[in-house]
């Protein structure tokens, strides 16, 4: 079973993670685990848990023997198990979940699905380890606009270079998610989207994020050679309204929550 083209792109370091993509993944983890109501007494699994940012909160909820995670890179597992010491976190896929038949209460999936090769056995998978009348929840960025921060740079990327790839060609449509979860069987199935504002210092803090090789865009950005970058550079200056100092950009994700049946 092979990965979709950005999930290997995210084999790398925890702080170049969070220079690119953590600023926005921190933030939205308070807001995902309160839309899928984690508050005490639950048993839970991160799917995908990167180096840690919902597995902290989670943590901080519910205490480490309450929480366990997972994700493809060996990487990203070392660095959420010195985060959270406790944690029962191993290498692992969503499309084969390396934990036994309805574990948990709550099945966390943020930012994920987007990078699976098999969204349906995904959710079954999601559906399997959780007990009956157990929660699974996941959330995506809106790329077609909600998330500035990656809709700018795509649309940079094409005006400089019209055969550059778009992420928002994974999980894009409303709906989809919520058809998804349908499809395997899980039921009161609800879509809401959530909202965070990420600061930055300035531009060149934003461009250091996508040089840093992160994901589908800063695999891309690495890619160009030097004059093609330097353009896409300016192109993206231009989209973001030529910031003199610090600004802000918005991001969108749309959330969506399921029951397992019951009987």
């Amino acid at each position: 079973m092979e990965p979709t083209p950005g999930a290997a792109t995210f084999k790398t370091s925890a702080n170049a993670y969070d220079l690119f993509m953590g600023r926005y993944s921190k933030p939205l983890s308070i807001q995902f685990a309160d839309f899928a109501g984690v508050t005490s007494d639950q048993v839970v699994l991160d799917v995908g848990c990167g180096p840690g940012a919902l597995t902290r909160v989670l943590v901080s909820r519910l205490g480490e023997a309450s929480v366990s995670a997972f994700d493809p890179s060996e990487q990203f597992v070392a660095e959420c198990k010195m985060a959270c010491p406790g944690v029962d976190v191993r290498v692992g896929r969503a499309e084969a979940i390396p934990f036994g038949d309805a574990t948990f209460d709550i099945a966390l999936a943020q930012l994920v699905l987007h990078f699976v090769s098999d969204p349906h056995a995904a959710a079954i998978e999601l559906r399997r380890v959780i007990r009956p009348g157990g929660l699974v929840a996941a959330c995506v960025w809106d790329f077609d606009g909600g998330m500035q921060m990656l809709r700018h740079f795509w649309d940079a990327a094409l005006a400089v270079d019209e055969s550059a790839p778009d992420e928002a060609s994974f999980m894009r449509r409303i709906g989809e998610i919520s058809a998804l979860f349908a499809a395997a069987g899980m039921e009161d199935v609800k879509e809401t989207t959530l909202q965070v504002t990420v600061p930055y210092d300035d531009f060149e803090e934003l461009w250091a994020g996508f040089l840093a090789g992160v994901g589908p865009a800063g695999s891309y950005c690495l890619s160009l050679e030097p004059e093609q970058r330097s353009m896409l550079r300016d192109e993206l200056f231009r989209r973001v309204g030529e910031p003199s100092g610090a600004f802000e950009l918005s991001a969108t994700a749309r959330s969506v929550s399921a029951i397992t049946p019951s009987d």
